[in-house]
C-alpha cells in the first residue's frame, strides 16, 4: 500500500518508505510534482536520488515530457527466457559457460566486428522499415550508424548482465533460466543528451526550479524530434536485447546440447508511453520502474548475488500501472568503491560463476536495497511468478 505525500501540485504517492529515500531524492520529487504539467506522481520501493529525475518514480505528464526525466539510456530494460534445463543439467564447473557467453555477446565498451543478420533473431521483423528511419533521426548522430549496427546485440557495462538462473521453490525447483538487462547502448546516449541539451535552452523553461526538469510540450517542433527520436531508441533497445537472447540461447545450446527455450519475457523501465487515466490522455515517463498492468508480465532483478522475480502486473491505478524495476542501489557506486574491497566481493557472491575484482565492485550486492523487501513493499501491485537466483552472472 502507499502513503500520500500533501503539500505539493499533485501529492506524491509513495510505495516507498519516506524516511528511506534521500532528501535530495525528495526534493526531486516534489519539484516533479509542482511542475504545472505534470498530472499526477508515483514513487516505487527501489526509489533513489538520480540524475534528472528520480530513479524509481513514475511521471504522468499532460501535454509534455522530460527528457532528463527518461535519462541518457533510453529503453533499458529486462528479458528472461525459460529453458528446458534443470540444475541436474549444468556442469559442476560453469565457467565454460560463463566464457561461451562472453564469446557471444560483447560485454563493456566492446561491439560486433560484423553487425548480427537479423536471420539470428527469429520472430522479430520490421528491420529494413527500423533502419531506413536511422536517417530521419537528428542530424548530430548521422555519423553514427554502422556503430549502431556493430552495438546491436551487445550487452555494455555498469549495472547490465546476462545471467544464468535457477527458479527456486514450487514445481518447478530448479528451473533454468536466461536473464539480461540492456538498453539502447551509444545511440540512445547521444540521441538523449542532444535532445536534454536542446530542452534546457527553450524559453518556458528557464525559471524551473531544476534545469533537468526541462520539459517538451506538445505542438511544438521540438516535441515532435524528440518524440520521433525517442520511440526509435526505444524500438533499439528493445531489438538490442532480443539479439542478445537469441545469441545467448544459442550459446547456451552450444555448450549444454538439447536445451530448449520458452517465449521471452521484456519489457522496458526507462522510457515513455501514451497512456490514459482519470479519462486524460498522458505521457508516463518510467525511470527505474516497468508497467504493471492487469496480466503484464515484468522482471524485478536484485543485485549480482542476490536473485530476481518474475512477476505479474495487478492493474494498479494509483500507481499509473507500474512497479519498481529492481532492487534500487542504497549507496552511489563511488561510496561502494570505497566501502568494499574484493574480498567483500566475493563472498557475498559465493556460489555465483562471475567476476569479483575491482572492477565491478561498485556493483557488490550490499550496495543495493534488499530485493526481497522491495518485492513485499508493492504485492498491491505485482504477484510474484517465480523466484530466480543467479550461478552465472556475465557483466562489462
Amino acid at each position: 500500500m502507499h502513503t500520500a505525500l500533501r503539500g505539493s501540485r499533485v501529492p506524491i504517492r509513495m510505495w516507498a518508505d519516506p524516511a528511506s529515500v534521500e532528501d535530495a531524492a525528495m526534493r526531486q520529487l516534489r519539484n516533479v510534482a509542482n511542475l504545472p504539467w505534470t498530472h499526477g506522481l508515483a514513487v516505487m520501493p527501489d526509489a533513489h536520488y538520480g540524475k534528472g529525475a528520480t530513479v524509481g518514480s513514475v511521471i504522468a505528464m499532460r501535454d509534455a515530457v522530460s527528457p532528463a526525466a527518461v535519462g541518457v539510456d533510453i529503453g533499458c530494460g529486462m528479458s528472461a527466457v525459460r529453458t528446458s534445463l534443470t540444475a541436474s543439467d549444468l556442469p559442476d564447473s560453469l565457467g565454460a559457460l560463463r566464457r561461451r557467453i562472453e564469446s557471444a555477446v560483447p560485454v563493456g565498451f566492446a561491439m560486433h566486428r560484423t553487425p548480427v543478420s537479423p536471420a539470428r533473431v527469429p520472430g522479430l521483423g520490421g528491420w529494413d522499415g527500423f533502419w531506413s528511419a536511422f536517417g530521419d533521426l537528428h542530424e548530430g548522430v548521422q555519423g553514427m550508424r554502422e556503430r549502431a549496427r556493430g552495438q546491436l546485440g551487445s550487452l555494455g557495462g555498469g549495472n547490465h548482465f546476462i545471467e544464468v538462473c535457477l527458479e527456486q521453490g514450487g514445481a518447478d525447483e530448479g528451473r533454468v533460466w536466461l536473464m539480461l538487462h540492456s538498453g539502447s547502448r551509444g545511440i540512445g546516449n547521444e540521441l538523449a543528451k542532444r535532445h536534454i541539451d536542446i530542452a534546457r535552452r527553450l524559453p518556458h523553461n528557464a525559471d524551473l526550479p531544476d534545469r533537468d526538469l526541462a520539459v517538451f510540450v506538445a505542438g511544438t517542433p521540438e516535441m515532435a524530434a524528440y518524440r520521433r527520436d525517442l520511440f526509435w531508441a526505444q524500438d533499439y533497445a528493445a531489438r538490442n536485447r532480443a539479439t542478445m537472447v537469441a545469441l545467448a540461447q544459442r550459446a547456451v545450446a552450444e555448450e549444454l546440447p538439447g536445451a530448449r527455450f520458452g517465449e521471452p519475457i521484456s519489457c522496458h523501465h526507462n522510457y515513455v508511453a501514451e497512456e490514459t487515466y482519470d479519462g486524460v490522455d498522458v505521457l508516463v515517463t518510467r525511470k527505474g520502474a516497468i508497467r504493471a498492468g492487469a496480466g503484464d508480465l515484468g522482471i524485478i532483478p536484485g543485485s549480482m548475488g542476490t536473485g530476481s522475480y518474475i512477476v505479474r502486473g495487478l492493474g494498479e491505478e494509483s500507481a499509473f500501472h507500474s512497479a519498481s524495476h529492481g532492487a534500487g542501489r542504497r549507496m552511489s557506486r563511488t561510496r561502494a568503491r570505497k566501502t568494499f574491497t574484493e574480498a567483500d566481493l566475493a563472498a557475498q557472491t559465493a556460489g555465483v560463476e562471475c567476476r569479483k575484482d575491482g572492477g565491478v565492485v561498485d556493483e557488490i550486492p550490499a550496495a543495493y536495497k534488499d530485493i526481497d523487501s522491495v518485492i513485499a513493499a508493492q504485492t498491491d501491485l505485482v504477484e510474484v511468478v517465480a523466484h530466480l537466483k543467479q550461478v552465472v552472472c556475465v557483466k562489462g
